[in-house]
């Protein structure tokens, strides 16, 4: 599906597209924190929150020394296999680690732009997977395109960026304001809710 920000974005700086990842990731934690529950693997979400943290950290301190490259083995080493389980909840927390597998990457390679469009296709993707198991069938762009919970997502996305794009320079108070943000919302892409 089609998103009108992914355009417009390729004007931005990188630590614009970074952030706009990781607050995408953000708001797709949830799903995987649910899925950890439900497995009983709490110290997988630990170790997402973690990556993600560093993430941030990596946003806002200047001068912050992280190995990515050990951060991105500690992901793929919680990545769930779809194919190993039978409910719904493997997929959005699968999709959240791809989602936070494509930034560390992002940050890895230093290419951004195609990354922080590929997290909001992904974070797409999620929603309309959701949308789908409810009616129980595949729904055309159109549909799609009409679907309240499709547009709650782009106007969110719209929103982090419009933000960003109001930046003439980086700014560590709107980054951390932007965290903080969702965190305290706590309510993933597809609802779910998670209060800490």
């Amino acid at each position: 599906m089609r998103n009108p920000i992914h355009k417009r974005m390729e004007r931005f700086e990188p630590w614009q597209h970074l952030t706009f990842m990781a607050c995408l990731c953000e708001r797709m934690y949830p799903n995987y924190q649910l899925f950890c529950q439900v497995t009983e693997q709490g110290e997988f979400a630990k170790t997402y929150q973690n990556i993600l943290n560093l993430v941030w950290e990596h946003l806002t301190v200047k001068g912050a020394k992280i190995n990515f490259d050990n951060q991105l083995e500690k992901l793929e080493a919680i990545i769930p296999d779809v194919n190993d389980y039978e409910f719904f909840g493997v997929l959005p927390a699968q999709e959240a680690c791809e989602a936070l597998s494509e930034l560390l990457h992002s940050i890895i390679a230093g290419s951004t732009l195609e990354q922080a469009i590929r997290i909001s296709q992904i974070s797409l993707s999620t929603v309309a997977s959701y949308l789908e198991l409810q009616v129980e069938h595949e729904l055309n762009e159109q549909e799609l395109k009409n679907a309240a919970e499709i547009q709650e997502e782009l106007d969110i996305q719209w929103q982090i960026y419009r933000l960003l794009n109001e930046c003439e320079e980086r700014d560590t108070l709107l980054i951390l304001d932007l965290k903080n943000e969702i965190r305290s919302t706590a309510i993933s892409n597809i609802g779910v809710n998670f209060n800490q």
